[in-house]
């Protein structure tokens, strides 16, 4: 899989993992790079089948695939420790790595994921694979922003929106691939094994957020051990884009409050 390492070149610069969601693509991390880049190695990827980690996916494809493939192209890398921050899917492959890898997973900030999918989300997730068979890639794409932005961050943002638009429709991943990485996602439930999962988790979610309920967050906090919980009042399901400062505000103090005593006295 295609990845980049940015940032602090520090020998003890703590690992920063970022993983993107459904669409997959390292590009999503844009307004939180200069941010962390001080401060951490920042890793970023286009997730198998997508960008330009181009491959078909198998049937069967599974949140385990996802988080093994990217353990191995870490280790690859020689990156053996780090810290997961995955928005929606990318947070559940943060989850599944610290249950199949808890001796390299650090922390995992979950961003408007859940425990187990809800109903809700399967309907708005139903809507967009009918338009996608029924209708097409160009009207699946249309309707993406839909579900990720504010109403009114859309109307400040139409030229920039339409310009996205274009680009995804020229770099889609292709349907076979979107859908079995959509069965992966809607497939994984955390409900029997979050007991195990020891390690600092932060849920982070967004109040205004269309795809998700906000509420899934907590209920995911408190099913971890050792869960802490967030909530923004406005940004969407997405709001690490449009409400950027505030959220790389929040994600910075909870990663410092969270850190080893060694990374804080480094800090």
């Amino acid at each position: 899989m295609h990845l980049e390492i940015q940032g602090s070149t520090a020998e003890d610069a703590p690992t920063l993992v970022l993983a993107s969601g459904l669409g997959g693509v390292a590009g999503f991390w844009q307004p939180q790079l200069a941010a962390l880049t001080p401060h951490y190695r920042v890793v970023t990827y286009d997730q198998r089948g997508t960008g330009r980690s181009t491959d078909t996916l198998p049937d069967g494809y599974s949140m385990t695939m996802m988080a093994a493939e990217l353990a191995e192209t870490l280790e690859q890398h020689g990156i053996q420790h780090y810290d997961i921050i995955g928005h929606a899917l990318g947070g559940l492959i943060g989850l599944q790595l610290a249950l199949d890898f808890p001796q390299r997973v650090g922390r995992v900030v979950v961003i408007n994921g859940w425990l187990s999918l809800d109903a809700h989300t399967q309907r708005c997730f139903q809507v967009r694979q009918d338009l996608l068979m029924n209708v097409g890639v160009e009207a699946f794409v249309r309707a993406q922003p839909l579900f990720l932005y504010p109403a009114e961050w859309l109307a400040r943002n139409q030229e920039r929106i339409n310009a996205e638009d274009a680009h995804h429709v020229a770099h889609f991943q292709g349907m076979e691939n979107l859908l079995r990485r959509l069965h992966a996602l809607k497939s994984a439930d955390f409900r029997a094994h979050v007991a195990r999962i020891s390690q600092p988790v932060l849920a982070i979610c967004s109040h205004d957020d269309l795809l998700v309920p906000w509420s899934c967050s907590p209920q995911l906090a408190q099913a971890l051990p050792n869960g802490s919980l967030i909530e923004m009042a406005w940004g969407g399901h997405a709001m690490s884009v449009t409400d950027a400062d505030n959220f790389n505000a929040l994600l910075l103090r909870w990663l410092a409050d969270t850190a080893a005593p060694a990374q804080r006295a480094a800090s």
